[in-house]
């Protein structure tokens, strides 16, 4: 492979966005540093790629969705929910783009040629599952399958979301979890998503469970973390299934790496316990869950690590 023929190597980003539309070019993602004061840094990294809520206005003018039917991606919100970490010495990285828009939670050139109007370069990865889902890392469609964009994009415009948005964030996890490893001996990535009620298997606590943990099947991180989590959890009341229907995704898959010192575990909300997914609105379950969320990262940041590492 030519180097012409090679990604190119990632930039780097950092600032905030606020919510809505906005001009291409803006911060990738925010990070929340502890809180000073905060209990003793643990190992550990919290990150949200799929709450960010920027649709840029060169995306909306090639859609054929409207902003409430394509925010229907969005794990709405996840970033509210644990915006508490900091309190308790965890730092949070948040994705400030939509999903739809580039989904940093995807191999970067994990791409649909179909969507294309141009032929992607060798290094596109147009075979996966996602893909053949219309949910790679630039989404075909959004909930229920419906179609984003009424016609083909170019590949300069999907280069440029992986250079503005997707490598920045990754660079900014990298370097997260890279200084918890050299500070602690490993690092512990935990990656906060959503799920809808129906994909769980009905409205919580009706049906489904309320959180679901995923570990790549015992792949991505030791087998005392995801224990310690379930428990947690469990006490708080929570029905918490592993691996089904989500054993995560790319992050925990990427940077699972546990004989290596860096465990990644996924964990996905269902929107029941604390949204509306019709309104797209919070209901008085958010606080409940908010509070009991801070209970677990107390508890997180209060283990003795020092058996992983």
């Amino acid at each position: 492979m030519s180097a012409r023929d090679q990604p190119p190597d990632p930039p780097f980003a950092e600032a905030e966005t606020p919510f809505g539309s906005t001009d291409a070019g803006g911060a990738a993602f925010q990070i929340l540093n502890p809180t000073e004061g905060a209990i003793p840094l643990a190992p550990l990294v919290f990150a949200s790629p799929h709450s960010g809520r920027l649709y840029p206005i060169d995306m909306m003018r090639a859609a054929v969705l409207d902003a409430d039917a394509i925010r229907k991606s969005e794990d709405a919100f996840v970033d509210e929910l644990v915006r508490g970490a900091p309190d308790f010495g965890i730092p949070l990285l948040s994705a400030r783009y939509a999903r739809a828009y580039i989904d940093v939670n995807r191999e970067p050139y994990e791409l649909d040629q179909g969507m294309f109007e141009d032929k992607l370069p060798a290094y596109a990865d147009a075979r996966t599952a996602r893909v053949a889902a219309g949910l790679g890392s630039i989404a075909r469609v959004v909930a229920e399958g419906q179609e984003i964009y009424r016609g083909k994009l170019m590949f300069s415009d999907a280069r440029r979301r992986i250079d503005t948005v997707h490598r920045p964030y990754h660079q900014a996890l990298v370097g997260l979890i890279a200084a918890a490893k050299a500070r602690d001996g490993l690092a512990v990535l935990i990656d906060w998503h959503s799920m809808p009620a129906a994909a769980a298997g009905g409205d919580s606590p009706q049906g489904g469970p309320d959180m679901v943990l995923g570990d790549r099947f015992g792949a991505s991180c030791a087998a005392g973390i995801i224990g310690l989590v379930e428990r947690a959890l469990q006490q708080r009341g929570y029905r918490v299934a592993r691996n089904a229907p989500y054993a995560g995704g790319y992050t925990t898959e990427f940077y699972g790496r546990p004989a290596k010192g860096v465990h990644a575990l996924q964990i996905e909300l269902n929107r029941a316990l604390y949204l509306n997914e019709q309104t797209l609105e919070p209901h008085p379950g958010f606080d409940r869950l908010a509070k009991d969320l801070r209970a677990l990262f107390e508890t997180l940041a209060a283990h003795d690590w020092r058996s992983f590492a």
